[in-house]
């Protein structure tokens, strides 16, 4: 019995059940955990917005809340990006568009043959003008935004701007769907791939 006891332990020992993979795919910076918490915050704050009620429970009016103009205009910024969001979508599908590392957006040519069968419609329905319009206020927006991380975030003035700029370009870039258009660090164009 101790013998297959021993033999049974043996065994055991010599072999492995699962082998671990430890994989650490990025670690994010202090200052772009800030800056994705003002994001996230401004984005909480926004559905909020549309959601509180200026009655209470008794039915009396309530007065809304005064907030700062930058809030109001960053507030205004998110719920802009949230309107266009389907046409940045089907824009970036097209590669009209693409997320620059600058955390803004890059119009490229608009090419409206060989678009895909599912996008015909919508290429054809935008002109030139309305196109550029659209990206000019997406564009602003993501300014904004820019700008008040900058105002939410005790440790971080105007000369940390161009940092700000490159961490929404990298988050950005990381959110973008594969096909679509991402400029490197280094300033290169690429399209997105499934493993990057």
């Amino acid at each position: 019995m101790r013998k297959i006891f021993l033999v049974i332990l043996v065994v055991l020992c010599g072999c492995t059940l699962a082998e671990v993979k430890v994989e650490v795919m990025s670690e994010r910076t202090s200052l772009e955990n800030q800056v994705l918490g003002t994001y996230n915050s401004l984005d909480k704050e926004m559905l909020l917005l549309a959601s509180v009620r200026g009655v209470d429970s008794d039915g009396t009016i309530r007065k809304p809340r005064v907030h700062s103009q930058e809030h109001k205009d960053a507030v205004t910024a998110m719920q802009i990006q949230a309107f266009h969001a389907d046409d940045l979508q089907a824009f970036k599908q097209l590669r009209w568009v693409g997320e620059n590392n600058e955390g803004l957006l890059t119009i490229f040519s608009m090419e409206k043959k060989d678009v895909p069968e599912n996008l015909k419609d919508f290429a054809e329905r935008y002109t030139e003008d309305e196109f550029n319009a659209v990206i000019s206020q997406v564009n602003e927006a993501r300014k904004i935004i820019m700008r008040r991380a900058i105002e939410m975030n005790e440790n971080l003035t105007e000369e940390d701007l161009p940092k700000i700029r490159r961490i929404f370009g990298k988050f950005n870039a990381e959110n973008a769907a594969a096909g679509e258009k991402i400029q490197g660090e280094d300033g290169e164009w690429t399209v997105k791939n499934f493993e990057n």
